[in-house]
This record gives structure tokens, sequence and C-alpha cells, in this order.
């Protein structure tokens, strides 16, 4: 309710005060449920930045820090200058804990703020009980695929470099019940031009699940136009345990080294060494590529148990060639690099294997980015990305 310029919302979330606390206070938490973008210092007298894909900004210093308890800020944003307080309580709950969010000096933003803060806070519920942002699970989904629009392409097409040119549709989407395939190119959606990819995605935001939109686009040199309904982005389900999740990723390993082993077995160390071609890789390369996302996802993990900062992946480091090649130099033969790879995946089903009960039933957010990446990124990243190139590497 509000009250003259001062705002109170109250929610009860499924976690231990703690946990709550934390998500107030903790970078990559903060990004999971309230903002896109956080600086933090996390203490009494701290300083705190927070930004939204939108373009708003928020600032402030934390005025009381109690974890567990309460924390209040100063709140300064760019849509209100003048700025305002906040007071977080947190009492223990039957299913949780209370949220109780008191925000004073709001003026006549007081209604604004209090649509946002509930639905912030619904969001946190969500993070804490199964580590999904609302956010995320709620927007809207295209189903496409983008490829990258170069003049090769477009001459290749026969038609001017201008437009969202199609990589292909994802499976049960609305762009494929529509008929998009590969390499159409969108040249309006929803009524607006398009001249770049960049264009889509605020057409997009505008617009919620199961709407129902006009899209143009070209298909041999001729446009049509068809209507595509925008469906929800997929959440992976992942293994409640970490050695259900072990389990998983051996089986999704076993069938990677098999593939590798038969399509890698009449090669000879020279063949296995030799580039097709400036600037693309060896069949000794993409192996090592493979070994160095293993070990990048154990240490991407080891960030996320020491609740340190981290990114939304692994942000290439494995594709970094001199890390590639190094690897390569020391391993040197092709059964070398394989018994290397097999070894690096078994470190990751026995890190799933052990990871903390806490971090799996409490830090679910974090949990899920770990899980999601065995679940889906693996096996995704080998017969999406490398399957085909090995193919080619090896005929």
């Amino acid at each position: 309710m509000a009250t003259d310029d001062i705002l109170t919302v109250a929610y009860t979330v499924r976690g231990k005060p703690a946990e709550a606390f934390r998500a107030f206070t903790n970078v990559t938490a903060l990004r999971d449920w309230l903002c896109n973008l956080a600086e933090v210092e996390a203490r009494s007298g701290g300083r705190f930045f927070f930004a939204w894909q939108d373009g708003h900004q928020a600032w402030g210093r934390f005025s009381i820090f109690e974890p567990g308890k309460r924390l209040a800020f100063t709140w300064h944003h760019d849509a209100q200058p003048a700025g305002s307080t906040v007071e977080v309580r947190l009492a223990p709950a039957k299913t949780g804990t209370r949220v109780t969010v008191k925000h004073s000096g709001l003026g006549d933003a007081a209604g604004e703020n209090g649509a946002a803060w509930r639905s912030a806070l619904e969001n946190l519920d969500s993070l804490l009980a199964d580590g999904i942002d609302l956010r995320y699970a709620r927007r809207p989904r295209l189903g496409i695929f983008i490829d990258e629009f170069t003049a090769e392409a477009a001459a290749r097409l026969k038609i001017p470099a201008r437009g969202v040119l199609l990589a292909g549709t994802a499976p049960e989407s609305g762009a494929e019940a529509a008929g998009l395939q590969k390499d159409d190119v969108l040249v309006t959606f929803d009524g607006a031009p398009l001249a770049h990819f960049n264009d889509l995605a605020p057409l997009v935001s505008r617009r919620k699940a199961g709407d129902a939109v006009a899209v143009d686009y070209v298909r041999g040199g001729e446009r049509h136009t068809t209507t595509l309904t925008l469906g929800h982005f997929p959440i992976p389900k992942v293994p409640a345990t970490g050695k259900a999740l072990a389990k998983l990723a051996r089986a999704t390993h076993s069938r990677i080294n098999a593939e590798l082993a038969r399509k890698t077995r009449r090669l000879t160390e020279v063949d296995a060494g030799r580039a097709p071609k400036k600037g693309e890789w060896s069949v000794k390369q993409l192996v090592a590529h493979l070994i160095l996302t293993e070990r990048d996802l154990q240490s991407w993990a080891a960030q996320m148990i020491n609740d340190r900062e981290v990114g939304e992946d692994l942000e290439y480091r494995p594709n970094v060639c001199f890390r590639i090649d190094a690897l390569v130099d020391r391993l040197k033969t092709l059964p070398a690099l394989r018994r290397e790879l097999a070894i690096a995946q078994e470190e990751t089903a026995r890190f799933a294997e052990q990871l903390p009960r806490d971090f799996v039933t409490e830090r679910k957010h974090l949990y899920r980015r770990f899980a999601g990446w065995i679940v889906e990124v693996t096996p995704g990243h080998f017969d999406q990305e490398h399957a085909e190139q090995l193919a080619g590497l090896v005929k």
C-alpha cells in the first residue's frame, strides 16, 4: 500500500532469510531477479549501482546492513532525480521469508513503483525457489536463428543486405509454424521495417508470449507475408541432485567420445593435425578446444560455489588459439588428446557429483547455470557446432 509518498510492499518468498538478504546484495543474484547489471559494495556505507536493458539506472549507498534481518539504502533513479530511501525487513515465515519493502520519498511515483516492487519480489521468490528469472521465462520467443548478413550472403541470395537473415528456426517454435526457414530474410516485423538484426529485439520486447504478429520476409527474391505467434522460451529441466547431474554428464560424454572415436579411427596423425585452411581448426585443435571447455566449465562453477560474480557463459575462453595450440603441442597425438578429453569430462562429472547440498538446494539460480550447461550446452555444443565440422575434417 502507499501512504502519501511512502510505499510498503510485503511478499513471502520461498527461501531462508539469509538467502533473501544475499539476493539484495550479491551481484549475480541481483542480475537474476532485479536488474541486468550490478556493482555492489556489500557493507554498511557501501555503494551500489544498478542498470537495466531499457537504459534506466539506479544508485545509492547502504545505511543499514544487518545480514539476514534488515538493510536500508538511499535510492536515486534517473527518472526520479530527487532521490528516495528504501528499507527492507526480513522475517522468518512458515513457507520461507516475509520480505517487507518500505520505499519513502516517492511522491506521485508511489503507485508506479508499487507495481515494480511487487513484480520484482515475485521474481525474487522464483529465484529462491526455482532458480528461474521470470523476466526470461515470460519473454516472447520468435524461435529463429540469425545468420550474419554479409555482402557475400546478399550476393548469393541476390538481394540487398538489409533485413534479418535466418540461419534456421527452432523446432516447435512460432517461426517454424509460420513456415519460415533458412535463408529467409525478415524485412518487417509487426509493421516496422527491419534494416539490421538489432532492430528486431526492441520490437519483440513490446509484445508478450502468445501474441500473433505480421512478418514480411523475402525468399528467392520474392516478398511474402505470414503471421507468427510468439511462444515462450523453454526452461530446461535439470536433475534435482548433483549425483543425477553427474550421471547425465557421463552419458553425454560417452556418446560424444564414441562419435569422436568412430569418425577419427582412420585418421593419420598428419591428417589429424592438418587444418583445412587458415583460420580453421584441425581435428587435434577441435579436441583440444573440447578439453579446454570442460576445464573452463569447472572453473566457472567453482566461482559460483565461492559465491563470486560470474557471467552467463564461458566468454569464449576455450576458443583462444594460443591455449589450443599449447595443449596440442604438449599432448601431440590424437589418442593422447582424446584421453585427456575423457579425463577432463570425468572431472566435470565428479565435480557435479560432489556439489555441496546447500548449493544445489538453496543457490538454485547458480546451480541451474551449471546444470543447464551440462543438460543443454554440452550436447548442443558438439552436435550443433562441431559434429558437422568434424565430418568435414575427416571426409
